[in-house]
This record gives C-alpha cells, structure tokens and sequence, in this order.
C-alpha cells in the first residue's frame, strides 16, 4: 500500500533536497537513499532526505527517514530528529542558530521544541497535524509516500556503461573521467530513460518513508527578518 503524498496542509513538497539558502539563491539538489550497511543496521537513525521550501509567509521543512516503512511503521523513541538552522544578514557573514527538536514516545506522541522556548506536544500524525498556541508552528509526523524520485534502472545502466569505457578513459587529477560534450550528453540521456531507452521509472513509487514535515513563521528563522540568508541541515541523535 503506498500513501499519500506530503501534504497534510503544511503545503505541496516543491523544492529541494539538502542545503537550501531559500530566500535569495537556487536550492541545492542531492539524496541520501540505500546508505552503507552500518547505517542501514539501525534504520532509526537513517535520514532519506531533506526537503525545504518557502509557502508564503512560513518555510517549510521536510525530514524523511526509514526505507520502505508500513502505515503502522512508528518513529524511534530513542533518537532525536533535529532540524538546524542558521540565518545571516549576508553570505559569509556570523550566522544565527535555531534549531527545532523532535523526540517521540513510545506511543508515538511527538514533543517538539523550536527556538528557545517554543514547544508543542501530542498526536502529531492526523492530517492536519499539530500547530503551536501562536500559529507561528505546524507539525506532521507519520509515514508517507516516499516523494523523491529516482531513475535506479538508468543510474545502473549509466554506471555499467562508464566502468566498461573506463579502461580507455582519460581521468583528471581528482580521479574524474574526462569525457566530450557529446559523450557527456549521451551519459546524461542514459540518466533520464530506462536501461532499454524508454521512459523514466521511478524506483521509489511504490516505497513509503516516516516524515517530519513542519511549517514555521519565517520570522522565527531569520530573526525577525534581520537575516534573510538561512542554511538548513538535519540531524538524528541517540
């Protein structure tokens, strides 16, 4: 049984994965699914991915974590999920911190502390999720329609074709292959169809994951609109 998408009211999943100064530059892209075996060993502490966007006045940011979950799959009461931000007036300039905090119990209540003294607590799995007294805070914790989208078929393809060329391949000094604009481009291609040149298949259509998804006044994570540059990274701690 697949899930539904990553909506529940906080808003439409958009944007990107990992670090994204959202409020002046293009969001960074990147993934983190099928990690390394001691990873992969306790699957409470593993994160698929971050997502961040910006919906209207509020950011919103989305943690996945667990590969394959069920609808009955529960978060870890063990570990801390942790969303880290940091806001600055300018690039390169002393940053802000504010962080948001996410700790479940055995029955899955979520607590959940953002900035120095935000907190919220309770069933954090409806659809509407949970949302803080001032409605500067919304939180939705539960599993979901794993929302990235990856081609594995032509990745493979793509890989088995540059490990056979790789003999006759020139590589810079970084170990990178240095390839032409047209064989580049016929790498690219690969990337984007099927081993047999046909469409896309998306490897994890039929996957869920556990996600943190939480919507926040942007005041809140850029000091009142002082530091309009703002950094996200995420974090799970035992």
């Amino acid at each position: 049984m697949r899930l539904g998408r990553i909506l529940g009211g906080l808003g439409l999943a958009i944007a990107a994965v990992g670090l994204a100064m959202f409020f002046r530059e293009p969001a960074a892209q990147s993934a983190d699914h099928l990690d390394s075996p001691a990873t992969k060993a306790d699957s409470t502490v593993d994160i698929n991915d971050l997502y961040t966007w910006v919906d209207g006045a509020n950011a919103v940011f989305v943690m996945t974590s667990k590969f394959d979950t069920t609808p009955t799959t529960k978060f870890s009461d063990k570990v801390q999920y942790v969303f880290h931000t940091n806001s600055g007036p300018a690039y390169g300039a002393v940053t802000t911190p504010f962080d948001i905090i996410v700790t479940f119990d055995a029955a899955n209540k979520i607590q959940a502390w953002y900035g120095a003294s935000g907190y919220v607590t309770g069933d954090a799995s409806v659809p509407a999720g949970l949302t803080s007294q001032n409605g500067k805070f919304k939180i939705y914790a539960g599993p979901r329609a794993d929302p990235f989208f990856f081609n594995l078929d032509g990745f493979k393809h793509t890989v088995a074709t540059v490990e056979t060329a790789a003999p006759g391949l020139m590589f810079d000094p970084a170990g990178c292959p240095t390839v032409d604009m047209v064989t580049s481009g016929v790498l690219v291609n690969m990337l984007k169809t099927s081993a047999d040149g046909g469409a896309p298949q998306d490897f994890f259509a039929k996957l869920n994951a556990l996600a943190i998804v939480v919507s926040i006044d942007k005041g809140l994570v850029t000091n009142a609109g002082m530091n309009p540059i703002v950094s996200v990274w995420a974090s799970t701690n035992k």
